[in-house]
């Protein structure tokens, strides 16, 4: 005869499952930034390589969830404990976590699919046990008789708080503490910390009553049948559009908004919150609330993208920001309404997860391929009007019945002109926002007003999309060319007078191809841009011309527009490094841009990661190093790290110097370089100056140059404009084991844009 679980007990197996829940996931969030910073030096720090990580930990997640559904299908209790714990030990083996021998340099192509295979072999197996955690532990509880096993979601909950920690306290305690050597030891501690509790959970269950998980599932078994397929299938589409939103949200505001640092992980904090909060028993925002605002998120949105990201930078990062939180909540909302009983918990898990993979799958691999911009954005924002629940019946019947053909005609009137450059098509052209606004709202008062069947909200959103798409908000005729590290925009200004090479907000180049009374600009192009030469850049190509009083051999990480093929002179040897086939493309086509057809036709560009591809040059043979990586505001930091410039010094010439382009608008990064260059016994000057030709796409510039002596930089080293700037002691060096970019943003904030 067993006896009731005292209530003692039940508090020690509460406060134990809670902890090994809460561990659990903040090992597996923890792990997906610190990982993919150990990658990202290996693809220049794309973005990109952040979503086809997003799409790995979710396809894994999906595999854990399946391997805990089949474990718990075992006729046993100790089996899958003992089964469980065997997996955990054999993972603990396989740490520290590092890179597999082999999987050091990328190929040419096939990027995302050499990722994939990079983080299976390297991490797979301890992230897959992790992954198996969650729903494994929640199903064991259910067997302990605890008197909340009838309903264990809310350790999901428990769940996703530790998830959540984990990610924002990456980027704000983790990174600007610890090396990555030692996040890597403290991850491995937890690790073998969470194998301890989980042995802990098992031993709790096997000590509970034979019969205590029956108990909890009598009620169960007499009234909850198995849920039918289709609301299987309606609970992978619930979970596929918020994860597939999750990334092109990301790709979105760091592509078309900011490339800011710490954008990928706010938008995945934001997604794990959603889930904490539609799992608690008493929901702070009620479910009700969110389905009648997502209309008007969805709305917002469609606004939002119509504006574009130039108005105000923190309002649009914000709006899209908090408009995908209510999206989520009303979603994750669904799938927390029509949840199973415990006994199918398994199951119910491993539907979110394959939902969460293929929506993953689609956003971070299919689109990126598939379209040239960020489709995938309003796609999966229409599709997001689908998840709404079935309405009830529709408001004044009678005029809801003509909907349909006032759609057919709307749509048909505001597309149409967009084929034509008439009267009709100016007019929507510049009253574009109030027109797309206006379907995007019409939108929502059909759910709000006339609680109208969803099919018509995704129809009317669709329209206003495409409306969208008709008038794009850019000032002249774009071109889009998108690759694994990005969307790429080549803007013709109105007039035809300048052509402009763009990353979002960001541009890269610019290149005059009329002058200012409409003739066509002829001879040998002029370098503007960042490039004139009266920039940093240019008087710095300039002075150690003059220093040597011969032909430079220069090297040029980062090709552009191209740009500095022209700053060249005959008889000169210059050499760039590009890790982007498409932008050594855009660059080559004339229509584009002329500046290597012009002046270096025969440009053989070496392909690849500079860092890996750089370091195979001889040493002591390059006058000039120039290292324009960083004209974005994406940066890719293991360029900038007290080890990448000593390969820079490896391969100066005894008077050599090299020249660091550090503009940009989230990140104070002079420091750093002059930091990196002090740890390699080098001097550095900073040159930061306002061009005041904006007008004319001569922009302002932050450079830094540094060398062994003064004499190497020639007459920079006397200039009033470039100033000699010691390392600050206080502030810690870059290396490949460390990098503090919260730090280099707070600077930014603190003393603006220079």
């Amino acid at each position: 005869m067993t006896s009731e679980p005292s209530a003692s007990r039940n508090r020690l197996v509460l406060v134990v499952y809670t902890a090994a829940i809460f561990v659990s996931a903040l090992l597996l969030f923890s792990v997906q930034p610190l990982f993919t910073k150990m990658v990202l030096p290996r693809l220049g720090g794309s973005p990109a390589v952040w979503s086809v990580a997003m799409v790995f930990f979710q396809s894994l997640l999906l595999g854990g969830y399946a391997y805990a559904h089949l474990l718990m299908k075992l006729n046993s209790r100790i089996l899958p404990i003992a089964v469980h714990l065997a997996l955990l030990v054999v993972a603990l083996l396989t740490l520290p976590l590092s890179i597999r021998s082999g999987w050091g340099e990328p190929p040419n192509s096939g990027y995302a699919i050499w990722l994939l295979g990079l983080f299976a072999v390297s991490i797979g197996l301890p992230f897959f046990a992790l992954a198996a955690n969650n729903p494994l532990l929640q199903a064991w509880f259910v067997r302990t008789g605890h008197p909340n096993g009838p309903d264990p979601y809310f350790l999901y909950a428990s769940s996703n708080i530790g998830s959540f920690l984990a990610l924002l306290s990456y980027p704000v305690l983790l990174e600007p503490m610890f090396t990555l050597r030692t996040q890597n030891l403290i991850w491995t501690g937890g690790y073998g910390l969470l194998i301890v509790l989980i042995a802990g959970c098992g031993v709790l269950l096997l000590r509970s009553p034979a019969n205590a998980g029956a108990l909890n599932m009598q009620v169960d078994d007499a009234k909850a049948p198995a849920p039918f397929w289709s609301l299987r299938a309606r609970w992978i589409f619930l979970a596929a559009v918020p994860s597939g939103l999750l990334i092109a949200v990301t790709a979105h505001i760091s592509t078309d908004v900011a490339a800011a640092p710490l954008l990928w992980v706010l938008p995945l904090s934001l997604y794990l919150l959603t889930w904490v909060l539609v799992f608690q028993s008493r929901p702070l925002l009620p479910h009700k609330w969110m389905l009648r605002a997502q209309p008007l998120a969805i709305a917002g949105v469609v606004i939002l993208l119509a504006v574009g990201g130039e108005q105000n930078l923190l309002l649009t990062l914000g709006g899209h920001q908090l408009c995908f939180f209510i999206i989520a909540m009303a979603c994750h909302g669904e799938l927390a309404r029509t949840r199973p009983a415990a006994k199918y918990l398994t199951g119910f898990y491993v539907a979110l997860s394959f939902g969460g993979m293929v929506g993953g799958l689609f956003a971070g691999l299919i689109a990126p391929f598939t379209f040239s911009w960020v489709a995938e954005y309003p796609i999966l924002l229409a599709l997001a009007a689908l998840c709404r629940p079935p309405g009830g019946a529709e408001r004044l019947p009678r005029w809801s019945a003509w909907y349909w053909p006032f759609l057919a005609v709307l749509a048909v009137a505001l597309i149409a002109p967009s084929y034509s450059a008439g009267g009709t098509f100016n007019w929507l052209d510049d009253h574009r926002i109030w027109v797309i606004g206006a379907v995007g709202v019409l939108s929502a008062l059909l759910a709000l007003a006339l609680n109208a069947n969803r099919w018509k909200i995704f129809a009317t959103v669709v329209v206003a999309l495409v409306v969208l798409r008709s008038y794009p908000s850019d000032d002249g005729r774009v071109e889009t060319v998108r690759s694994f590290f990005g969307v790429h925009k080549i803007v013709v200004t109105p007039n035809g007078q300048y052509h402009v090479l763009m990353h979002g907000t960001t541009i890269h180049g610019a290149e005059k191809f009329k002058n200012d009374n409409g003739t066509p600009v002829t001879g040998r192009p002029e370098p503007i841009s960042y490039y004139h030469k009266d920039g940093g850049i240019g008087q710095a190509i300039t002075a150690i011309r003059e220093r040597k009083g011969a032909p430079l051999k220069v090297a040029v990480i980062g090709l552009g527009s191209g740009t500095l093929t022209c700053a060249s002179v005959p008889g000169e040897d210059w050499k760039f490094f590009e890790i982007d086939q498409s932008m050594v493309d855009t660059a080559r086509d004339p229509k584009y841009f002329t500046y290597i057809q012009n002046c270096e036709p025969n440009l053989k560009p070496v392909i690849g990661d500079a860092r890996l591809t750089f370091a195979k040059e001889p040493d002591g043979v390059y006058d000039l190093i120039i290292v324009d990586a960083y004209s974005s505001d994406a940066i890719p930091i293991h360029l900038a790290t007290e080890e990448a410039m000593a390969i820079y010094k490896q391969k100066l010439a005894p008077q050599g110097a090299v020249v660091m382009h550090v503009s940009n608008r989230h990140l104070e990064l002079a420091s750093v370089v002059v930091g990196i260059a002090d740890a390699n016994d080098m001097k550095s000057w900073v040159y930061s100056e306002d061009s005041g030709r904006d007008n004319e796409y001569i922009f302002s510039t932050s450079v830094v140059i540094s060398a062994r002596e003064d004499a190497d930089v020639g007459k920079l080293a006397s200039s009033n404009v470039w100033t000699e700037t010691d390392a600050d002691e206080k502030q810690r060096v870059w290396t490949d084991d460390y990098s503090n970019v919260l730090g280099a943003v707070y600077r930014r904030l603190r003393d603006g844009e220079q």
